[in-house]
């Protein structure tokens, strides 16, 4: 991806060395788009962490004396990638709402390490990026982006860029009253069948990031092989590949994000058809 070089944007909230305080999330209001969820319940299974927590894991909420972060120099290169990243959404997603007749509304980025309070409550690292719909702010401890290639194999500047799009693919669905609709029913319907609407969920939000890479391919600010990262991401963090890599078994009544087949394939239609309209995975048989 062409980025070294180009505007950021500056809805980039550095948070990184305040503490995160303590208090229960509400869960309604997450939505974790790169398998956050299925993520944190497998770490609490396999390795005994507990859901609610303060930092860990290797660096994990270093600071200073004055609450500044201590950072790495790869730590700031993501900050300024993620910055520009975040931009093009912007720029992608105005154009877009625009042709529309709605006006789009930036959401705010926070970094973060460790742990945070955002508007959903507390959250820590091992929840990987996350969008909370309370707020409409995106939360990104910028270590995950070291997760994804070392622990999951999603190599490449757009894999990251990826995560980034289906995080703001939630913004999207906020804005358009999908992510409240969805919500709603929890608690109406059975936990089984919540999950399929949590799939056609995330599997949207796949879609709108792939809606947003078509328009930067459009607008030359894709390299070669930057499509074939993010599909590799995507195959990476399906339920199915999550939980049989961490549970040695597949449990599909729970899943809540997709399958790595089904997660490719809704990204590469967004790729494909780059517009909201052919976006409804509600109307699909998921």
């Amino acid at each position: 991806m062409k980025w070294r070089g180009r505007q950021g944007s500056s809805n980039v909230n550095d948070r990184r060395g305040q503490s995160g305080g303590g208090g229960m999330p509400n869960f309604g209001g997450f939505k974790m788009g790169t398998g956050g969820m299925i993520l944190l319940l497998v770490l609490y299974l396999v390795f005994g962490r507990g859901l609610i927590g303060g930092p860990s894991g290797p660096g994990a909420g270093i600071q200073n004396g004055q609450g500044t972060p201590i950072t790495s120099e790869r730590e700031e290169e993501y900050k300024q990638f993620i910055s520009v990243v975040l931009k093009d959404t912007e720029d992608v997603w105005h154009e877009i709402f625009e042709e529309n007749g709605i006006e789009y509304e930036e959401p705010q980025l926070n970094l973060f390490t460790g742990s945070i309070n955002s508007g959903c409550g507390f959250a820590s690292e091992q929840m990987g990026p996350f969008y909370c719909s309370v707020d409409k702010d995106i939360y990104i401890d910028l270590s995950f982006f070291d997760q994804l290639k070392n622990e999951f194999g999603a190599k490449g500047d757009f894999a990251m860029a990826y995560v980034l799009a289906h995080e703001v693919g939630h913004h999207v669905q906020k804005q358009l009253g999908k992510l409240d609709e969805i919500h709603s029913l929890q608690g109406k319907v059975s936990e089984k069948e919540y999950n399929k609407y949590s799939v056609m969920l995330e599997l949207q939000a796949d879609y709108y990031a792939g809606v947003f890479a078509k328009h930067i391919q459009d607008r030359d600010i894709l390299e070669e092989g930057d499509f074939e990262e993010a599909i590799n991401a995507a195959s990476k963090i399906g339920d199915d590949t999550l939980q049989e890599k961490y549970q040695g078994r597949v449990v599909p009544d729970s899943f809540t994000h997709g399958t790595s087949e089904q997660r490719m394939e809704w990204f590469k239609k967004g790729f494909e058809k780059g517009t909201i309209q052919d976006g409804d995975t509600f109307s699909s048989d998921i």
